[in-house]
């Protein structure tokens, strides 16, 4: 592999017009093509076959919902005063009126009529449905006169707030969150780098992978159905894999040029070599990306999927785009003198003392750091392992749900209107269960519907039962519960549970069909299943890349660290997201406005993303120490030497992931929040406190040993050459310059 990167990234800096010219029309082609099939990304929050899902399936058939928008108007009178008096009462209904005057609103419902008046008659809450499709957006001037249509309410002292779907807050595919990360992130490069060019590159290509994955998307939206939670996922990570990636060509190129090594031959070496190690690293995210199909739910497919492409494009710029860039950039990527980057150079390309020591004789902190801990390694590993032990035991207390509007922002009209209901009817009233009953005979559905409901009223945690509601077919009833609880607790999802096991019998023995459903009923059922699924998706991730780096690094020991020290990150991550997001630790200042459960789909998610990106640092962390190992067979100064080598860029890396993670905080989305900020305390102590501390104290420990592979399993794994071993056939000399490079090379 390595010799076919080396010719890549050669053809790539002596023909690099040629090589841009072509990267170019490409994406402007993809580009093109995404935006003119650009299709509508779908909400697949849902997972078909599961119980609740078909059973709504089933209640659509006998009470059909119209396929249009809707909205939530909640009134509120002054505490003292009720909205049955003569003027809050004629308020009430001018607005009412008005609302039902608005151009595109096809019926608002009446708070009297349909039993959503309080008890202490302060609050009602009025169903608004539009003639927009449920699909699309309603429009602005739509949403903006409902709102104006409430001018009577407000003037007669009445708070009047706006929820639902329809005035659910939408998160743009860009925004100002992305930006943050970039300029963070460009800050970071210019302070490792030293140069603005050499800082701008990766940005450069991270960004084109990020248009053209979300190109791709666009267009894969019209004919496939694409999550409208994947775009943020695959931004997040497209951004931070396709700096990191390109910086790690880039620090190679750098360091290669300060010895005087020709352009061309130092980015053909650098694509071999960092190269190589971007294309283990890069498959391992992508295989944990793609295992997240394995869990059935058709969101997390479709966001695996979604970001494994971004990842992949991160990937294949890095290794094809770049080299054309670099070549163009000639000499002038050159560190200048006295600089860092012109005073460290890499293993075998200038003379030095005792490896892992700078030409100039300054020892690194890297170095340093890795001397410390190997001096010491015992204290070392038992000290770091207690440490991400300590942080993990929050995750203990870790509480999932499906998120809802209870989730957004304090400030945000839904969740406003959230709160009001939940006050003024109970924290249930958010999220109501309903049991459906069906038969052939309708006779059969009125007996075992009132069955049902005797029953419900005996049940603990249900503070309201209504009447039976049959179908206009006669085949049908349903019966609507509000649960004493709300729909995000625990108590609510026993509550479902338990209606089905008590349930079941009053079905079974007369035939009839008889099922808890509803959209909380939906979210839970996608919990459970997420839940689930964690451990089969543990297996195959984890096997997969255990047999990679296997052959990657020819080692047992290596993988086997690589993945006890993911799983402690793992563990961080989890306690610090439970300590901030339900505990409301540094909520405040980290701009986390509710504490409560987080997002179903959370955990799998962070694991499938962190273990990718774990293996990547360990990649290039390990591969600087092997490429020294197979060099000299010296194990101690190999892991002083990959130190020396990959610290100060892994750090860099490590931050510029933390800075993009964090930017998405600023999105004020709760599922984003939540997966952005697991991301960011998992990458920092994985890099910092894994891979910079326990990995050292482990390699001292193990010494020649952790290269060790039994002959039986080395003749049959594949060879792949990671470290560039068979780049002598090449030689270290120039190759020859081609018309197409400029004369300063």
């Amino acid at each position: 592999m390595a010799t076919l990167l080396y010719r890549l990234g050669a053809l790539g800096a002596r023909r690099w017009r040629t090589m841009l010219v072509g990267w170019l029309v490409a994406l402007g082609a993809l580009i093109g093509l995404g935006l003119s099939a650009a299709g509508d990304f779908q909400d697949s929050g849902s997972i078909p076959g599961s119980p609740a899902q078909t059973a709504l399936a089933r209640m659509d058939r006998h009470f059909p919902s119209p396929d249009a928008q809707s909205a939530r108007i909640v009134f509120q009178a002054p505490a003292g005063h009720r909205l049955t008096e003569p003027g809050l009462r004629k308020a009430l209904a001018s607005t009412l009126a008005a609302t039902r005057d608005v151009g595109g609103v096809r019926g608002v419902g009446d708070p009297a009529e349909n039993g959503t008046l309080s008890e202490d008659a302060r609050t009602a809450v009025a169903e608004v449905t539009f003639t927009t499709k449920a699909e699309d957006d309603v429009p602005a001037s739509t949403l903006d006169a409902v709102r104006a249509a409430g001018d009577p309410a407000e003037r007669a002292g009445l708070r009047t707030v706006y929820g639902g779907d329809a005035y659910a807050e939408s998160t743009a595919p860009v925004g100002p969150t992305e930006l943050i990360g970039m300029g963070v992130a460009l800050v970071i490069l210019m302070i490792t780098f030293g140069s603005l060019v050499a800082a701008g590159l990766p940005l450069l290509t991270a960004a084109l992978g990020v248009v053209g994955t979300m190109a791709a998307m666009m267009g894969a939206a019209s004919v496939l159905g694409v999550s409208d939670n994947a775009p943020t996922l695959a931004m997040m990570l497209g951004l931070a894999v396709g700096i990191d990636y390109a910086l790690f060509i880039v620090h190679r190129h750098r360091a290669q040029l300060a010895t005087g090594m020709p352009v061309v031959e130092s980015v053909a070496r650098a694509n071999a070599t960092a190269g190589s190690a971007v294309v283990f690293a890069g498959a391992t995210v992508i295989i944990a990306l793609a295992g997240l199909s394995v869990a059935g739910v058709p969101m997390l497919t479709s966001m695996g999927l979604a970001s494994a492409g971004a990842v992949a494009s991160a990937v294949v710029l890095a290794l094809g785009l770049l080299p054309a860039v670099l070549g163009m950039a000639g000499r002038g990527l050159t560190p200048r003198p006295g600089t860092r980057a012109g005073r460290f150079a890499l293993p075998g390309l200038r003379g030095r003392g005792r490896r892992g020591t700078a030409s100039g004789g300054r020892t690194p902190l890297g170095t340093r750091w890795t001397q410390a801990v190997m001096r010491r390694p015992v204290r070392s590993l038992i000290i770091g392992a207690v440490a991400l032990l300590a942080l993990a035991l929050p995750a203990l207390r870790l509480e999932l749900a499906v998120t809802d509007e209870g989730n957004a922002p304090a400030t945000s009209s839904g969740r406003q209107a959230y709160d009001v209901i939940g006050d003024a009817f109970g924290p249930g009233a958010n999220g109501p269960l309903v049991v459906l009953v069906e038969d052939e005979d309708p006779k059969a559905v009125v007996s075992a519907a009132e069955a049902v409901e005797d029953r419900l009223r005996t049940v603990e945690g249900i503070a309201d039962v209504s009447g039976i509601d049959v179908a206009k077919d006669t085949t049908a009833a349903r019966i609507r519960i509000i649960p004493e609880t709300g729909p995000r607790t625990a108590e609510t999802s026993a509550l479902v549970s338990r209606l089905r096991t008590d349930l079941r019998p009053l079905g079974t023995s007369t035939g009839t069909y008889v099922a808890v459903t509803g959209m909380t009923a939906v979210s839970i059922d996608v919990s459970d299943k997420l839940g689930g699924a964690l451990v089969p998706f543990g297996i195959v991730v984890v096997g997969f890349s255990l047999l990679l780096l296997m052959v990657a690094f020819r080692s047992l020991a290596i993988p086997v660290k690589a993945t006890v020290g993911f799983l402690l990150s793992l563990g961080a991550a989890f306690g610090a997201t439970v300590a901030v997001f339900q505990w409301g630790w540094l909520a405040g200042p980290l701009g986390v406005d509710g504490t409560g459960p987080v997002a179903a789909f959370m955990p799998i998610i962070v694991m499938a993303v962190l273990f990718g990106l774990a293996m990547d640092y360990e990649v290039f962390l390990v591969s600087a120490m092997r490429e020294d190992y197979v060099r000299h067979r010296d194990a101690r100064a190999a892991v002083l030497a990959g130190a020396r080598d990959a610290a100060r860029v892994v750090t860099a890396a490590a931050l510029i992931m933390v800075s993009v993670f964090l930017s998405f905080l600023f999105s004020h989305d709760a599922d984003t929040m939540a997966i952005a900020f697991a991301l960011a305390f998992g990458v920092l102590v994985d890099a910092f406190v894994v891979r910079m501390t326990l990995v050292p104290a482990v390699m001292a420990l193990l010494g020649d040993r952790a290269w060790w592979l039994p002959r039986r399993l080395d003749r049959v794994l594949p060879r792949l050459d990671v470290e560039g071993e068979s780049l002598g056939a090449h030689g270290t000399g120039p190759l020859p310059v081609g018309p197409s490079v400029p004369a300063n090379m």
